[in-house]
């Protein structure tokens, strides 16, 4: 119960956050604060940095999926922000980490036995993984206190960058409140908070891509209008971001190495045994069987609209109509990596590639919303 209420609770903070610059935007637009010409050929070069953060929050999702498939997550056991950035450089160190690790449950019911070396194995992922959060950190922070300083950010930007940055520093503290689950009772991070922090990353990824987009172009980022087209390019977003979520929790709950048949699971389309627990809204979160049939069946939801979005804009033209075959090829490729990840019964290379796929999907559909309002204007 704590874990669901928690999930609650940092879905409505990410939320609060992500709404906070598009309310300054609209102060903005009252105030009338012009930019420089300065800040304005500034745009580009801030686009390319945010970029290039996306790239590593993008290579960041995919270590973080390496670390849960390697079961890696808990083999560091304390949260050392500036300290843990230095991994053990002699036999003692090893030595006292290993003797942490065979504390908590995962050792003594799962791997117990475990030699030092099999132990440095999992640790140089779950390190390699938080490695990478600092070096986010610093490539965002660094570059933004630079174009501060020399004021080359306009005031629309500050909220904007100022989310980014806050949002950053929360997915650290719940990378750290998903360890955390796994260190007492359990032989694993709870599912909720694993499906947050995921939730997050992408979250961020996809604000940076936003964000930079339009400034490539030399433009502002605008919060994304909801009339005719760009509104269907909203929803089917919203849709692929929450089957991402679901993701997660098949994830969490290790679904993917269960029903390893397609398209049929468990003998039927429809198996049996949907939905068992009561309220049944907890099998959505906690159920392995219905967590799979959700993934699919969203999936299956997403690839239907689509196509059909796809083929009532089939006559576009130019760089909407790339966009527009970028997107639907982005979502077939994406599919083949689910089926081939189940099939495989989660081989840690095809997984891997599938979550990247995640990524470059919802990358994809950003990439066309952007196009299409450049075409709306």
């Amino acid at each position: 119960a704590a874990d669901r209420c928690s999930w609650v609770v940092t879905s409505c903070c990410a939320s609060a956050i992500a709404l906070c610059p598009v309310l300054m935007n609209v102060m903005d637009t009252y105030v009338g604060q012009g930019a420089s010409e300065r800040q304005i050929a500034a745009r580009r070069p801030i686009a390319v940095w945010l970029l290039c953060v996306a790239a590593l929050v993008a290579l960041i999702v995919v270590v973080g999926g390496a670390t849960r498939l390697t079961d890696s997550g808990l083999s560091i056991t304390e949260w050392k922000p500036v300290t843990g950035a230095i991994p053990p450089l002699s036999q003692e160190v090893w030595e006292e980490e290993f003797s942490k690790y065979q504390q908590i449950p995962e050792y003594i019911r799962i791997n117990r036995g475990m030699s030092l070396d099999e132990f440095k194995s999992i640790y140089w992922w779950e390190w390699g993984h938080r490695f990478l959060g600092r070096l986010i950190g610093l490539a965002f922070f660094v570059p933004f206190v630079i174009f501060v300083l020399t004021k080359r950010v306009e005031r629309a930007l500050l909220p904007h960058l100022g989310g980014m940055f806050v949002l950053g520093g929360m997915q650290g503290l719940l990378g750290w409140y998903m360890v955390m689950s796994g260190l007492t009772e359990r032989v694993d991070v709870s599912q909720y908070r694993l499906a947050a922090h995921l939730g997050l990353a992408f979250f961020v990824f996809g604000y940076l891509v936003w964000a930079a987009l339009p400034l490539w172009r030399r433009a502002l980022p605008q919060a994304p209008g909801f009339k005719g087209r760009e509104r269907q390019i909203v929803v089917l977003g919203g849709l692929i971001y929450l089957q991402i979520i679901a993701g997660a929790f098949v994830a969490g709950l290790d679904a993917g190495f269960t029903f390893n048949t397609w398209p049929l699971m468990d003998g039927d389309i429809f198996p049996r045994h949907l939905y068992p627990y009561s309220p049944f809204w907890v099998s959505l979160f906690e159920d392995v069987r219905t967590v799979q049939f959700n993934h699919r069946m969203l999936a299956y939801l997403i690839a239907v609209l689509v196509v059909v979005y796809w083929w009532r804009s089939r006559h576009d033209e130019g760089d909407l109509r790339r966009s527009g075959h970028l997107f639907l090829g982005a979502l077939c490729v994406q599919i083949v990596l689910g089926v081939v990840t189940l099939l495989s019964v989660v081989q840690i290379h095809v997984a891997l590639l599938h979550q990247l796929g995640a990524v470059m999907l919802l990358g994809a559909v950003l990439y066309h919303h952007d196009v299409e309002r450049r075409a709306a204007v």
